[in-house]
């Protein structure tokens, strides 16, 4: 399948979550979920679920659940990032973040039902016991105390002060890294696959997930509004730690080509098919948004 595919299948599949009738009791809640579930993306972690599924001798459809649910947690992880008490974003995607339409009450539990209901989804499908229990594991890895929330809380900590590479890589790897990297291996899980294949899934995801970041730290600098649908150059306003800060453009554009070489390079041997995942990391590598 084409980018644009599994984006249709993912969107749908999205579309048809957390429906609810006129007299729905707690239907504004299911509402604010749904707000920011539908505000558009890439894509990108489901797409990764589902291909890492398809090239390791599964079939993706099946793995559709867990890429719903990944994209789940990834939406609670951007609600919770534009709080007041975090970020204080007004904008994400071009709209107007959860807490600023439903409020910062409703948009925290939008969040944490997202977030729960990520596991319900991928223990609820009908996937294997054993494939489901996996990819559980994987995003749980990805998410709780040396995952996102753990890097987060160490972003949190760095305010005010002044990163080296090792620690500024500390932090990113867990709050950006670890869900991309989750993604890869969930996909692997949801088909069965191999130790090696796993092994491979996860370099390719931290690769890519390095690779992420730091371009969306240039970007940060060097797109626009329009073009990113949030902010730009508040970074540089509220003295964060950056890669575009450590390095300058030049030596960030340096890193971004060399770990997305880096994560091509490691599929090899391991799957049959990797057009697409190559293509998909040289298109994350100069991104505009």
């Amino acid at each position: 399948m084409t980018a644009k595919e599994y984006k249709e299948i993912v969107d749908k599949a999205l579309a048809e979550q957390f429906l609810s009738e006129e007299d729905y009791p707690i239907r504004g809640l299911a509402e604010a979920m749904r707000y920011s579930l539908l505000a558009g993306g890439k894509r990108v972690r489901p797409m990764l679920v589902l291909e890492f599924c398809r090239v390791s001798g599964g079939e993706p459809k099946a793995a559709l659940p867990v890429a719903c649910a990944i994209e789940m947690l990834h939406t609670y992880s951007l609600i919770h990032d534009d709080l007041p008490c975090m970020d204080n974003d007004e904008l994400r995607r071009g709209m107007p973040t959860n807490h600023v339409v439903y409020g910062e009450c409703t948009a925290t539990l939008a969040g944490d039902a997202l977030q729960a209901e990520a596991f319900g989804t991928i223990l609820r499908s009908e996937l294997p016991a054993e494939r489901r229990v996996r990819c559980a594991m994987h995003l749980a890895n990805a998410v709780g105390l040396d995952g996102m929330c753990g890097g987060q809380y160490l972003d949190m900590l760095a305010e005010g002060k002044q990163l080296d590479a090792k620690g500024l890589d500390e932090i990113n790897s867990r709050k950006t890294g670890a869900l991309l990297t989750a993604a890869c291996l969930m996909g692997v899980a949801a088909a069965g696959g191999s130790s090696a294949q796993e092994e491979a899934a996860a370099r390719y995801g931290a690769a890519l997930g390095a690779a992420f970041q730091i371009r969306d730290d240039m970007l940060d600098v060097l797109s626009t509004e329009a073009e990113l649908g949030k902010p730009i150059g508040s970074d540089r306003e509220e003295q964060k730690n950056t890669y575009m800060a450590l390095y300058g453009e030049e030596r960030c554009a340096q890193l971004v080509e060399r770990l997305t070489a880096a994560a091509k390079k490691v599929l090899e041997g391991q799957f049959a098919e990797c057009a697409f995942l190559d293509a998909l990391a040289d298109s994350m590598a100069v991104r505009r948004n």
